[in-house]
């Protein structure tokens, strides 16, 4: 017995090399220093490579700061739609049976599958000039949001189908036979659940709407002060080999990103709290 409990210390002690917290520590701080914080400070001191007063006049150049201004309304805009429209596609997934429910749970997959250069020769293809549907948005801000539309449109389904899954659906029942009206049931005792989910969803589809750049390169044009979005601009800059522009660019968005991706963070967790 003490053989076989010193055994059973050993083994749980040194048998794993991940359950030792140095290591394990170790190896996320530099798997995450190498792919991260590296690439993040090196970004950064690109841009401050000239000093403040150059970061500004770059993020303020006319041009520049009209793009930016593009990137967050739009991105903004399409989050609020698939905000809506995604948890509409998680419920019917959940609770609705149809023909072809596996297809269609299938393809909501599909911009994650397809490559985004293919994603934008496909929506050029589709609602560009000459369209088989009659619909010739290619060159105008609604193709910006058609396209970010198509390449976020799994982050809410797929934020909120395991939580509509888990959902306990006694309590709607019991609303419903005590003569609560449909709509009392889904904004009294299914959203409140879902909340955290769908601002989970929404903070990554704003996340990849700002830094979108190859579903947008054909069908938007890449017009100056029209569908110029910020990715797109970057890409300019450093054709033109003007790092430094690029960089200084790219830290704003990079900094608008996290600022959303912290305050519904922060959002989430204090409806999760509200809600228990």
């Amino acid at each position: 017995n003490r053989k076989r409990g010193s055994s059973r210390r050993s083994s749980s002690r040194w048998g794993c090399p991940l359950r030792n917290n140095t290591l394990g520590k170790g190896l996320l701080g530099i798997y995450l220093s190498a792919l991260v914080l590296l690439p993040v400070a090196a970004l950064l001191a690109k841009a401050g490579s000239g000093g403040t007063s150059a970061f500004w006049r770059e993020v303020t150049n006319p041009e520049a700061l009209a793009a930016i201004k593009l990137t967050l309304v739009v991105s903004v805009i399409v989050v609020l739609v698939n905000a809506i429209f995604g948890t509409l596609i998680a419920w019917v997934l959940v609770r609705d049976e149809f023909p072809g429910k596996k297809i269609v749970n299938a393809l909501i997959d599909l911009p994650f599958a397809l490559p985004t250069i293919v994603a934008g020769v496909v929506l050029l293809a589709l609602y560009g000039k000459g369209s088989p549907v009659g619909i010739d948005v290619a060159f105008t801000r609604a193709s910006i949001a058609l396209a970010l539309l198509f390449v976020t449109l799994p982050f809410v389904v797929r934020s909120v189908q395991p939580v509509l899954h888990e959902l306990d659906t006694s309590m709607e029942e019991a609303a419903a036979s005590l003569g609560a009206r449909p709509f009392t049931v889904l904004r009294r005792i299914v959203l409140p659940s879902l909340t955290p989910a769908i601002v989970s969803g929404v903070a990554l589809s704003f996340a990849r709407a700002v830094g979108e750049y190859g579903s947008l390169v054909l069908i938007t044009g890449e017009l100056p002060f029209k569908t110029e979005v910020g990715s797109v601009y970057v890409f300019g800059q450093i054709s033109n080999e003007d790092l430094p522009a690029a960089a200084a660019v790219s830290v704003v968005l990079l900094l608008a990103a996290l600022f959303v991706l912290g305050a519904l963070t922060l959002v989430s967790r204090w409806r999760s709290k509200h809600v228990l």
